[in-house]
This record gives structure tokens, C-alpha cells and sequence, in this order.
């Protein structure tokens, strides 16, 4: 009896010390770093590739603005049906949708976030529904409505398919940061581009934008919106807030990016640079292209808001707005044009104080 128990106790203790040894060596196992070299290509692969991704942005915006426009037609019970010029061949279908494919790849590639996004959206697409809601008497609750759907339906697929930029994330260790998260300096930089929009609708009212309208926008209800306008605007409260609201987007798109962009090694060289030792071709290029990354980012992002400013405001008039013609939208466009430029032009000085 005694040899039994002695025989099952030496059994029960193998047993454990087998256990053990299998235990160790599986936390061995783990622990070494083959282990985790192994597991993370495999997150790296779960990711989509930007194709991919692109694609469903592009398939989430179009989704998203259809839905959302179909749904204003039928809760304004079709408002806009009697002023709305609907495409009326294959080219200019083709025209505005390349014109969208175009801004979500500019966006894409250029290495924008969703606010970003955002803001291109309301500076090409709030100039025709300033139109719309101060001359063509439709109501502000329904313009402002028409325009947060497309804002939304380019911010939000950027928004779930792209990470946030640290400028407007505000990540710590972005260069100037104190600058983006403190309250007063994002009203006053916003205050002021709203400033110059204002003083340039006044500018533009006070010249030639009222025999333009007269002449070249058949059928709009009213001018005198434009030959009533103040300082502020066109002297309602829908275009000061509108105003106020370009401000906001024009220091999104422009300031933000432009302050939180720190030196860079081409900088340097940019300030050694010897026009006695360099070539002809290095000189030109030096004093075409010889600026610090900021302004270089400054005139990069005011060049883009001015063409989605331009062209925007042109298709949203001449091709969606009965009764303008043409040359009407190109006047009405320059406007903002004007506008977009002298903004950027100021962000940048005010960026680099």
C-alpha cells in the first residue's frame, strides 16, 4: 500500500513539473519579440490601401449628398423647383460630376482631413445660397439647410476614412499650438477674413454689381438687397452671418494649417542660398519659389480656395439658377474670387507677425 501511494505521488509530480515546463515555455514563446513581429503585419494588412479607401469616400459623398438632397426636396416640399435649372444635357451632368470627383481627389491626394473638407465645401458652395436666400427669396432655413448637406456629405466620409491633421486635432507637439487652441485668436482670425468679405460684397454692390444682376440674372425677384448694401454685408443678418461663417472656413482652410507648419531642412537652404555660386536656372526657380514652408502652404491653400470659390460659385449659378447667364455668373464669381484672395493674402500676413 505504501509503494502505491509512493508510485501515485511520483506520478502527480511529473505530472506538475511536465505542466510547468509546457507553461514556461509557452510564455517564452510569447514573449519573445518574433511573436509580436509576426502579429503586426497582420494589422498593417487588415488596413485598406488608399484605393480602396478613396473609393469609398467617393461613394459615401455622392450617397450621402443624393440622400440628403432628396430628403430637403421632400421635407421644403420642393422649394427650390421654381428657380432650379436642372441639367439639361449629358455634358453638363458630366461637368459637375467631374467637378465633385475632382474637389474629393484634390482632397485626397493633397493630404486634407474632414475639416478641411468642410470648409472648401462652404467657400464653393455658400456664395450661391447667399443668392438664393437674399435675392431669390428663398427661405434661410432651407438655403442653410441645402448647404449643410453638402458640407456633411464631403466632411463625414474624410471624417471616418482619414485621421485628423494635427493642425486641427491641435496634437500636442505641433509647432505654435498655443496659438490654434487659444479662444481669442481663433475669433479674431476669424472675425477678420469675415471682415474683408464684407467690405468686398459692399465694394462690389456699390459698383457694378447691381446693373450685372439687372443684366445678366433673368427673372431674379430683387436687386436691392445689392443697392441697400452696407459695410456689413448686403445689410441683412443672413448675410453677417453668412459673412462670419466664410471667416470661419477661410481660418480653417488657410490659418490653421499655415501657423502649425514649423521650419523645415529647405528652409535652410533656402536662406544659404548664393546667387553668385548658383546657376541661371537655380536663380530663377530661388525667385519664383525661394519662400519659407509657410507661405509656401499659405499660397498653396489660397490658391485652391480661390479656384473652389471661382468655379464653384459659377456652376452653382449658371447651371443651377434659372435665368443667369454666364457672363453673369463670372461677374458674381469674381466677387468672391476677389474676396478669397485679398483673405488669404491677410491670414498670411497675420500668420506671420
Amino acid at each position: 500500500m505504501r509503494r502505491v501511494k509512493e508510485a501515485a505521488a511520483d506520478a502527480l509530480t511529473a505530472a506538475v513539473d511536465g505542466t510547468a515546463a509546457g507553461s514556461s515555455a509557452l510564455t517564452a514563446t510569447a514573449g519573445r519579440p518574433e511573436s509580436l513581429e509576426t502579429k503586426l503585419p497582420l494589422s498593417k494588412r487588415a488596413r485598406l490601401p488608399d484605393p480602396a479607401r478613396f473609393l469609398l469616400v467617393v461613394i459615401l459623398s455622392f450617397a450621402l449628398s443624393s440622400l440628403g438632397t432628396t430628403f430637403l426636396d421632400y421635407w421644403t416640399q420642393n422649394e427650390l423647383a421654381d428657380i432650379a435649372r436642372p441639367a439639361t444635357s449629358r455634358t453638363e451632368t458630366s461637368i459637375l460630376i467631374a467637378w465633385e470627383l475632382f474637389g474629393l481627389a484634390l482632397g485626397w491626394l493633397g493630404d486634407y482631413d474632414g475639416y478641411d473638407l468642410a470648409a472648401l465645401a462652404f467657400l464653393s458652395r455658400g456664395p450661391a445660397t447667399l443668392l438664393l436666400s437674399v435675392f431669390y427669396g428663398i427661405r434661410a432655413v432651407t438655403a442653410g439647410a441645402y448647404l449643410a448637406v453638402h458640407v456633411a456629405s464631403t466632411f463625414l466620409p474624410f471624417f471616418l476614412l482619414r485621421q485628423l491633421s494635427g493642425a486641427h486635432s491641435a496634437a500636442p507637439g505641433i509647432p505654435n499650438r498655443e496659438i490654434v487652441v487659444d479662444r481669442g485668436i481663433q475669433l479674431l482670425t476669424a472675425l477678420q477674413p469675415a471682415l474683408v468679405y464684407s467690405v468686398v460684397l459692399f465694394l462690389a454692390s456699390r459698383t457694378f454689381l447691381p446693373d450685372a444682376m439687372v443684366l445678366y440674372f433673368n427673372g431674379i425677384p430683387t436687386i436691392r438687397p445689392a443697392t441697400d448694401a452696407t459695410m456689413l454685408g448686403f445689410g441683412s443678418p443672413i448675410s453677417q452671418a453668412f459673412s462670419l461663417l466664410l471667416g470661419l472656413a477661410a481660418r480653417t482652410f488657410i490659418f490653421t494649417p499655415l501657423v502649425t507648419t514649423g521650419p523645415t531642412p529647405q528652409d535652410q537652404k533656402n536662406a544659404e542660398f548664393d546667387p553668385a555660386n548658383a546657376t541661371l536656372w537655380q536663380t530663377v526657380v530661388w525667385n519664383l519659389w525661394g519662400y519659407s514652408t509657410q507661405t509656401k502652404v499659405s499660397l498653396r491653400r489660397t490658391a485652391v480656395a480661390m479656384l473652389f470659390t471661382a468655379v464653384g460659385t459659377f456652376l452653382d449659378t449658371a447651371m443651377a439658377i434659372k435665368g443667369v447667364e454666364p457672363y453673369g455668373a463670372v461677374v458674381y464669381s469674381s466677387i468672391w474670387l476677389i474676396a478669397a484672395l485679398v483673405t488669404g493674402l491677410m491670414l498670411r500676413y497675420v500668420g506671420g507677425i
